[in-house]
């Protein structure tokens, strides 16, 4: 399957949220869309729209092992609310363990996003040909240079929520009366693993005293 990415996001791009949603499902087969989620501050837009639009698509949560309690108590929250269909992916044992062992998030993060999101990830990825996330432009410089539809390593990836802006999507949460995550009233605005997150404005949070901004799932 090959996508003329230029038509693509000139179309998607004049549509709604939703409308980009219900599209996705007319261009595509369903069982060609994977989407993932991190259940992270806002999750539950992308959430909704999906559970409104098609209960029965999967949402992989990436397991890490590391997540703060809160996450995973959002995490049931959200599949409980909603109905969800989660998924979850997790590294081998004996990968996982070496990265516990090391505490590899310390000396070497790359590696460790690697084992723990990337690499399982990978595995479920070659079965796919879209893939769905809630990146928004103005998380990080690298998020802005993004398009609707990209290709990436084999896979298209598939952003509606790219163009939303922080207000806009705090704005439908709260219309919505959607929860946010229970960190998020703690200052905590972009939410990752519990050893490697902060409070902080987006991403500044992340991987803190760190050039790092991403985990290497969307690079």
């Amino acid at each position: 399957m090959e996508l003329n990415l230029k038509e693509c996001n000139e179309r998607y791009s004049e549509l709604s949220v939703y409308k980009r949603v219900e599209q996705l499902y007319k261009d595509f087969d369903a069982e060609d869309i994977m989407l993932t989620s991190s259940f992270a501050a806002t999750s539950a837009f992308l959430l909704k729209v999906f559970s409104d639009i098609n209960k029965d698509q999967v949402i992989y949560f990436i397991d890490t092992g590391y997540h703060f309690k809160e996450t995973i108590i959002y995490k049931e929250y959200l599949t409980q609310v909603y109905d969800l269909n989660v998924v979850n992916v997790i590294a081998e044992e004996k990968d996982h363990q070496l990265t516990k062992e090391n505490e590899m998030w310390k000396k070497d993060p790359n590696r460790c996003c690697q084992i723990n999101k990337v690499d399982p990830l990978n595995y479920i990825k070659k079965d796919h040909k879209i893939w769905v996330s809630g990146l928004m432009k103005w998380q990080s410089d690298f998020r802005g240079s993004l398009d609707i539809f990209e290709e990436r390593e084999n896979i298209y990836k598939f952003y509606p929520l790219l163009d939303i802006g922080f207000v806009e999507r705090d704005e439908f949460i709260s219309t919505h009366h959607l929860p946010f995550h229970p960190l998020k009233s703690k200052g905590y605005s972009s939410i990752g693993c519990k050893h490697c997150t902060v409070p902080g404005n987006d991403r500044s949070g992340r991987w803190n005293n760190s050039p790092k901004t991403e985990c290497g799932l969307h690079l």
